[in-house]
């Protein structure tokens, strides 16, 4: 029988001449007054971190640095005895517990610090490989004005001569052979010299080393360096 029509497919419908394609859609052009202007981005500015001697933020610098690089972190080194008021002239700082006058501050404690007992290297007491306080019973015992442990030794020996202004004058007392003094290892590290030596002092006073800042300055800086002492990766909310 002869075909009465044109080319049919399987399914009968008539084939389309040619392959012909549908007719594309027209694209649509968003004015580029009605596109939304990109972020300017922020402005260099300052984030100002006070640390207290011994402090070693080395670690949060290099990530803040490569996570914020349009905010300088400008290093600002701390006393103890004056990082309460230290704190009204920083964004915040890495403190030592306790803090005067803590209740308009934010404070975050990080980690402790061993105690360690400095001593000359010609010492007796380097022959052990940590102490405890009794080992110290006769030892003079020099408390620098800058103490931050006040650790309490029973049967230690005062001094004959008034206190050194500070830890660095302490150490260099000691290293001529007179005495020693108790500080967190850190300090210890920090004035490591040729002639002096430490020992952990196991039942001594730890200190607590702590983020702090005032609680009505808190801003999105403290707040994304907070984030980088605590881990926080750059994409992970607070």
């Amino acid at each position: 029988m002869a075909n009465s029509g044109g080319s049919r497919g399987r399914s009968g419908a008539p084939r389309r001449a040619g392959g012909a394609r549908s007719a594309p859609r027209p694209r649509t052009n968003t004015p580029k007054s009605q596109r939304p202007a990109p972020a300017p981005p922020e402005p260099p500015r300052d984030f100002v971190l006070g640390a207290i001697p011994g402090a070693t933020p080395g670690k949060w610098i290099d990530v803040w640095r490569e996570r914020m690089p349009h905010v300088t972190l400008v290093l600002r080194e701390i006393a103890v005895a004056d990082q309460r008021a230290a704190l009204d002239d920083v964004d915040a700082a890495l403190v030592r517990l306790p803090v005067h006058d803590p209740d308009d501050l934010h404070i975050i404690a990080l980690y402790e610090e061993r105690p360690v007992v400095v001593m000359s290297a010609d010492s007796d007491l380097t022959a052990a490989e940590e102490l405890d306080a009794a080992d110290l019973a006769g030892e003079v015992v020099i408390v620098p004005l800058d103490d931050v442990l006040h650790a309490e030794i029973p049967d230690a020996t005062a001094p004959a001569f008034a206190a050194p202004s500070d830890t660095a004058e302490a150490v260099a007392t000691v290293a001529a052979g007179v005495g020693v003094v108790i500080m967190p290892m850190s300090l210890a590290r920090a004035h490591q010299r040729r002639d002096v030596e430490y020992r952990v002092l196991r039942d001594g006073p730890t200190s607590t080393v702590a983020l702090a800042w005032v609680r009505e300055r808190t801003t999105a800086d403290v707040e994304a360096f907070v984030g980088v002492v605590r881990g926080r990766t750059a994409r992970s909310s607070r």
